[in-house]
């Protein structure tokens, strides 16, 4: 009886470290994230419509430069003949002006950012379940993005940019 409890006991003890050994040998692949995302179609579309919806607050922008530079302009011919209240009030228009326009400029940067999130996530996100599905269908337990530069030392790895070009149909 007591043999058969070590053997049992050796038995499992073998399972254990066979399942062990077989976890530490996990399939791990890299993939440049980027270059997947430059080579969308949709990439294209996203960046024109980026750039369309950024031009509507850099004309306004410019507008708004503009009539500082001319008002500006005008208050430096005339502040010689001005009263020192009105070149106090002029000068507070101007300044006032000037922190309306970059007031308005980090507005409208925030809001170029938030639109470009809201355009890339739905590409992201499917370059994501592309190489997740890659990932799956081949067995690899871990995907590295190598357009990240981060990973210094690492073993070797397999490229999945072919597989999740073809999964998401890019040539």
């Amino acid at each position: 009886m007591k043999k058969l409890l070590r053997v049992v006991l050796v038995a499992g003890c073998m399972m254990f470290a066979g399942s062990f050994v077989a976890n530490a040998q996990s399939k791990i692949g890299h993939i440049n994230f980027n270059a997947v995302i430059d080579i969308m179609p949709d990439t294209k579309t996203v960046s024109a419509t980026l750039q369309a919806y950024q031009k509507t607050f850099m004309d306004q922008l410019t507008i708004m430069q503009n009539d500082l530079q001319a008002k500006a302009a005008d208050y430096d011919s005339k502040k010689a003949t001005m009263t020192d209240a009105v070149r106090q009030l002029k000068e507070g228009e101007l300044q006032d002006l000037q922190k309306r326009a970059q007031d308005y400029q980090a507005s409208a940067a925030q809001k170029v950012d938030q639109k470009k999130e809201e355009l890339v996530k739905p590409l992201f996100d499917k370059v994501r379940a592309a190489i997740s599905l890659v990932a799956k269908e081949k067995g690899y337990a871990y995907v590295i993005d190598s357009s990240q530069n981060e990973l210094l030392v690492s073993p070797t790895t397999d490229d999945l940019l072919a597989a999740v070009k073809l999964k998401l149909g890019l040539k």
